[in-house]
């Protein structure tokens, strides 16, 4: 299914341990509870809650309660005051916010641990499409570069006044596999343009991006859908060309809404040309799950996180759940234990998932219509 071992080279560190955790989910998320547990009883959290665990085969036993954000936010205060150790197991390197697409934006901090994650886990799906294509015409050209600006707003923490922005420019302009991989412009680039996230400011953002690629030769677009969907639109009303007729991508590599593969493929391949539509689940939080082959699903990243749904008042491990099982999504990460994000899960059997929403009284109400008149087809 995978390729061998041998044949992955210097992609081994990054690819291989997903693969392994593939072939058994249980043993890789033991190992990750494992680490995790030391990880914990660092903190004050941890100590407050007794950082230990023990995991059967479908679930796993522990004192953390289950903490969303809001739960969060005494703690974070805590760690901006200088005492990281309230709820992190290491200083924090930088902080972040969220789109807040779904309500107020969310600041969250990013350790040394947790940007190794989203850096090494957010590669594969790049990585495991050139692998299972043998297509590395994708790394022979740029990535066009359509993230959030990473310099937004300035916050105080240990009494010292910082500058932040949103996650995506801020992953981008720290990642190391941007030094090898080139984006298009550069994340710096894109800060100069200004903070601003209007649609006067979209638009000024683009045509720079447009203007600034016009004559390289890029091979994939990754990042938030809409955008790139919305990017596409400006140089098709703009220059009278889609994107797919100036460049020759490769693949598209989509992330941060739902519904990526049959509500917006059809669309993003009307404009980038009929090349994959590759669906990474990614958050702010981490570099949760990618798409493993050509079916439209994401698989998980038990080697890096722990994951586990919440079904009901019962709560599962989500390799666990059977096929058409769903529930609401909970990870524990470097950063948090068992962190409630807010999104809904339902697996579709082999270690195949897709996120379906947000959890909203809206989003229930459609999936369960949707079980209702199409359940028999999953």
């Amino acid at each position: 299914m995978f390729p061998k071992k041998e044949d992955l080279g210097i992609l081994q560190p990054i690819i291989g341990p997903w693969y392994e955790s593939l072939e058994d989910p249980e043993k890789a998320q033991r190992s990750v509870l494992k680490q995790l547990i030391q990880e914990y009883k660092k903190t004050d959290y941890g100590k407050d809650f007794g950082a230990q665990a023990i995991m059967d085969r479908t679930s796993y036993q522990t004192n953390f309660p289950i903490i969303d954000y809001e739960g969060l936010v005494p703690h974070l205060a805590l760690a901006r005051e200088g005492n990281y150790r309230a709820i992190l197991s290491e200083p924090p390197e930088c902080w972040v916010m969220t789109r807040g697409s779904t309500g107020r934006s969310k600041v969250l901090p990013a350790t040394k641990g947790h940007l190794k994650q989203i850096f090494s886990c957010g590669a594969r799906a790049l990585i495991n499409y050139a692998l299972r294509k043998e297509n590395f015409d994708l790394f022979a050209g740029g990535i066009l570069n359509l993230n959030f600006p990473s310099l937004v707003h300035k916050m105080v923490v240990k009494g010292q006044e910082i500058n932040y922005g949103y996650s995506s420019g801020t992953y981008a302009r720290i990642n190391p596999m941007f030094n090898r991989v080139s984006i298009l412009p550069r994340q710096e680039e894109i800060d100069e343009l200004g903070s601003g996230i209007t649609k006067g400011d979209w638009n000024k953002r683009f045509e720079f991006v447009y203007q600034r690629a016009l004559n390289e030769k890029i091979t994939a677009i990754m990042g938030v859908t809409p955008v790139a969907l919305a990017f596409a639109k400006y140089v098709k009303r703009e220059h009278g060309k889609t994107p797919g007729e100036i460049w020759r991508f490769q693949a598209l590599f989509c992330t941060s809404v739902r519904k990526i593969q049959f509500k917006y493929a059809p669309t993003l391949k009307k404009y980038f040309g009929r090349v994959p539509v590759v669906e990474m689940y990614t958050a702010t939080e981490g570099a949760f799950a990618q798409q493993l082959d050509d079916l439209p699903y994401v698989t998980p990243n038990y080697d890096a996180y722990l994951f586990e749904v919440l079904k009901g008042k019962s709560v599962k491990m989500l390799h666990e759940l059977r096929r058409g099982e769903w529930g609401r999504l909970i990870v524990s990460s470097r950063m948090f234990p068992r962190y409630d994000i807010g999104d809904m899960v339902e697996a579709a059997g082999k270690n195949y998932f897709r996120i379906f929403g947000r959890r909203s009284f809206l989003t229930l109400l459609e999936h369960r219509l949707y079980r209702l008149f199409w359940g028999w087809f999953l």
